[in-house]
């Protein structure tokens, strides 16, 4: 018996060797599949961090609101949201994708009240309202650039797709005008990422974002005056860059007193050159 003792344990070892080696091989393959799901996930992180749509977060009536990235971080991009002061400062702002009738009652109100904005208008606009874009030059507008096809600019992964976009608009922006286009970009629809930040940059361009804004572009469900008041008088604050869209009736229906109520409350109104040290940026 004692002899067979040790053949015994040896046997039962050799029983056992089978599963013990089953169980560390799975156990390899488990931690290199888990090592992977960790590192596709760190990945798919950093492409949703660099791939953003532009946002607000409204934390208290009257004060600035905070956006996917600082004041001081977007300025490496020559990039803006807002001015940092407690100045009761506007920087107003309108996007063009369309003509529907409403432009020259905007232009109206601004002339009115002898209050300059800028207005990036896409390609397509410049090449059919030649007449509305120049009155907003001849009556001392900023007019800017807003993509000729007003495409998620996000997408665009290549210098030579993001450029043509912009370079078409200057073409037919100088065409039209006989100038050359200021600089000053708005990203379609907010969509961006830190690549295109640096494209624009690198064109010599501005970027413009905006710390208020709302809903006002569905023609169909256009705000009452009350709803548009209720946000734009709201959550105005020092150093605000303002998006309104030429599209909204109820913009060009409010426009005249909205100003006058702004004016009213302290404010007073610069244009987007004068922001953050930021000088003209005419193109040559």
């Amino acid at each position: 018996m004692k002899r067979n003792k040790p053949e015994n344990e040896f046997t039962e070892l050799l029983k056992k060797l089978p599963f013990v080696a089953v169980f560390l091989i799975a156990s390899f393959f488990v931690g290199q599949l888990t090592a992977r799901a960790v590192q596709l996930k760190e990945t798919s992180a950093v492409i949703q961090a660099s791939d953003e749509n532009w946002g607000l977060g409204f934390q208290e009536e009257g004060k600035r609101p905070t956006g996917n990235a600082t004041i001081d971080e977007l300025k490496k991009y020559n990039t803006y949201y807002a001015e940092d002061t407690d100045e009761k400062v506007i920087y107003l702002t309108f996007d063009c994708g369309y003509e529907n009738g409403n432009t020259d009652a905007i232009l109206d109100a601004l002339k009115k009240h002898n209050i300059k904005a800028a207005f990036f208008v896409v390609g397509t606009f410049v090449d059919s309202e030649p007449d509305l874009v120049k009155r907003m030059v001849k009556e001392g507008h900023i007019v800017g650039n807003h993509t000729w096809h007003h495409p998620d600019m996000s997408e665009m992964s290549t210098k030579e797709a993001f450029s043509k976009e912009l370079t078409d608009v200057e073409k037919k922006y100088k065409e039209v005008t006989g100038e050359a286009m200021k600089k000053f970009y708005r990203p379609p629809q907010g969509k961006y990422s830190e690549s295109n930040l640096k494209m624009a940059k690198d064109m010599g361009y501005k970027t413009f974002f905006w710390s208020l804004a709302y809903v006002d572009w569905y023609q169909d469900k256009q705000p009452t005056k009350e709803e548009a008041f209720k946000k734009l008088l709201g959550r105005i604050h020092p150093g605000a860059v303002v998006l309104l869209h030429n599209t909204s009736g109820t913009n060009a229906a409010i426009l005249d007193e909205l100003l006058t109520k702004w004016e009213e409350m302290g404010y007073t109104f610069k244009t987007i050159d004068q922001i953050g040290g930021s000088t003209d940026a005419s193109s040559v």
